[in-house]
């Protein structure tokens, strides 16, 4: 089953000719998930012929604009277009009536649900708890309320051994029963240990959406062993005055973080517009963390 993160938008602050506010798509085992929405985001789900009416929630890192002001036009766009199914829409509490004055004031009645859910940014917590994922906010340190959000895959099924099932004429009507651990007793009785007869399901995977923030290690331990790290990169660290000043990091920082929570893979974003050529804040990361790449738009990461 899939999990997947598409870039839609790497830039921070002000858009570039070939950069876009932040915004991401996370495809978790056929479940979409649009991650912040910068301007121009629903232009990017167009470009790269990902469907709207597929995502099924919306969240929102925090509420300075290049995070979050794209987020009306796509609303109205799906409204037009007749969805009636319901959208979650996670973020920080004033963002379900900065919406809803907006669509107020224009005289927009939006005829499909929209289902709010407040984040907090003082501690972490469990905000969505299916039988496929669950998804974690965790607390970020920036100029205004931010969280950033762990996506944690839950384990799945285990997986049919053919051959030995196949060995004892094992009907494939018990097949379901054997994914989820049940031994099989034959026809004489004989029971036959699950182990025997499937493998154990793939280990789960996690992915870990760092936004707007400075570094702090205790930051490391929400985030602890994660296969796939997005981490904001705005300025390289020449500017770590800068990026201190601002509540932004930079791609060492980035790596630090990396290595402090034994991430597996690292993705640099949220580059600042000052910056038309971006090699050098990879080159920086990969001193400290070799298997680090760039946010570039249309980039598709695997997590694994």
């Amino acid at each position: 089953m899939p999990f997947e993160v598409t870039i839609l938008g790497c830039s921070s602050a002000t858009p570039t000719a070939d950069r876009h506010p932040s915004a991401q798509i996370i495809n978790i085992r056929d479940t979409l998930i649009l991650m912040d929405c910068g301007e121009g985001t629903q232009n990017q789900l167009l470009h790269y012929r990902i469907s709207h009416s597929r995502i099924s929630a919306i969240f929102i890192s925090h509420l300075h604009g290049d995070h979050y002001l794209g987020l009306n036009g796509l609303l109205a766009t799906i409204n037009f277009q007749g969805r009636n199914t319901p959208l979650d829409i996670y973020g920080p509490e004033p963002l379900e009536k900065m919406i809803l004055d907006h669509f107020n004031y224009s005289g927009t009645r939006i005829k499909f649900p929209l289902r709010f859910h407040v984040t907090h940014d003082r501690h972490a917590a469990c905000i969505v708890d299916n039988e496929k994922f669950r998804v974690k906010s965790i607390p970020l340190q920036h100029r205004i309320p931010t969280t950033g959000f762990l996506f944690q895959e839950k384990e799945g099924l285990r997986h049919i051994n053919v051959q030995a099932c196949e060995g004892l004429n094992i009907p494939y009507i018990h097949f379901q029963e054997l994914k989820e651990g049940k031994d099989y007793t034959d026809p004489e009785g004989n029971v036959h240990p699950n182990s025997a007869l499937t493998d154990a399901p793939s280990a789960p995977r996690s992915y870990a959406y760092i936004s707007d923030t400075r570094f702090f290690e205790e930051l490391a331990e929400q985030i602890r062993g994660v296969d796939l790290l997005y981490h904001e990169s705005t300025f390289l660290h020449e500017l770590k005055e800068r990026a201190i000043e601002t509540f932004h990091s930079t791609p060492v920082d980035a790596a630090q973080m990396a290595l402090l929570s034994g991430a597996k893979q690292l993705v640099l974003g949220h580059f600042s517009a000052r910056y038309r050529d971006l090699t050098p804040l990879l080159s920086e990361a990969q001193v400290l963390f070799e298997n680090s790449h760039l946010a570039i738009e249309g980039t598709r990461f695997n997590v694994d």
